[in-house]
């Protein structure tokens, strides 16, 4: 955050990667999205944005990086952002991304330090993309299944953050590569708080908790849509979380999976929890920082 005054400040983020589906138009939407999350995840309004393009173009051509950045565009238009420049680079492997330049109240910015005991958690989108697109890399989920992971990772998190913020959020983040587990590991532990997570509650894209198959350990036990991610995930998270026996190796698999422009976690007045558009999946306590009990 860079302050102008004290009512407005800079935020600024990046982030970019390689493609995780075929089709370059979704590609571009796909990672503009993502980019523009951490704005939102801040509670801020991106303004400005620049392309951060590896491509090459010699081997793919010109007409496929048309299509990411229009993909990009069509996003950042939809967010109300503006594109203003950008650069390129020749790269053996396609990488799209953005810069992006928001602004925030100070007063009203959103981190994952302020949590408190007592506070609702609430998930603004569904778990499962990257086992879907994991499976589909493999053969195995349908393009069915595969639209509505696009449509997903597309939805901007904008009105979530809006209503976030008048609802008196005290923390948030998105989810993304560490998986919900990860993520809200971070929270907690910034915030000097343990977790509690109601498994059940978690919200699951269809036919993801199949693709991520409910048998036990690595290996064998693991289903098409789990991905080499999510098993460093998994045992990542194994390291400060808790399952109770009733919890489903798939569920605990959701729990973990890598996501690309997933929802936002907000930690918020359990009163209030009703003013998002989302599921509420557990709470904040009192405890270790950074613990999560899974029940």
């Amino acid at each position: 955050m860079f302050q102008l005054r004290p009512d407005l400040a800079l935020v600024q983020t990046v982030d970019f990667f390689t493609p995780i589906v075929d089709d370059p138009f979704d590609f571009g939407r796909i990672a503009a999205a993502n980019a523009l999350s951490d704005v939102y995840a801040m509670g801020g309004t991106p303004l400005t944005a620049l392309n951060l393009v590896a491509f090459p173009l010699e081997r793919l051509g010109g007409e496929i990086l048309r299509s990411i950045l229009e993909g990009g565009l069509a996003v950042t238009e939809a967010a109300g952002c503006a594109i203003v420049g950008g650069h390129s680079i020749d790269d053996a492997e396609p990488k799209y991304g953005l810069a992006v330049t928001g602004t925030v109240d100070p007063a009203a910015m959103l981190t994952n330090a302020a949590a408190r005991a007592g506070d609702a958690l609430v998930l603004t989108k569904p778990l499962g993309v990257g086992a879907i697109t994991t499976a589909h890399k493999r053969g195995v989920a349908d393009t069915t299944q595969l639209a509505e992971a696009v449509a997903v990772m597309v939805a901007l998190n904008a009105d979530a953050s809006r209503r976030a913020v008048a609802a008196g959020a005290h923390a948030a983040t998105d989810v993304t590569g560490f998986g919900l587990l990860g993520h809200l590991h971070g929270l907690g532990r910034e915030s000097g708080l343990a977790a509690e997570v109601s498994a059940e509650d978690v919200p699951a894209l269809r036919g993801v908790l199949e693709l991520l198959g409910d048998g036990e350990g690595e290996g064998e036990g693991d289903g098409d849509g789990v991905s080499g991610g999510g098993r460093h995930n998994r045992r990542y998270a194994d390291s400060f979380t808790t399952f109770t026996s009733d919890v489903s190796e798939s569920r605990r698999r959701l729990l973990c999976d890598p996501t690309t422009s997933g929802g936002l976690l907000v930690s918020l007045p359990a009163a209030r929890a009703g003013e998002l558009e989302g599921a509420v999946i557990g709470r904040m306590l009192d405890g270790e920082p950074g613990a999560i009990s899974v029940v």
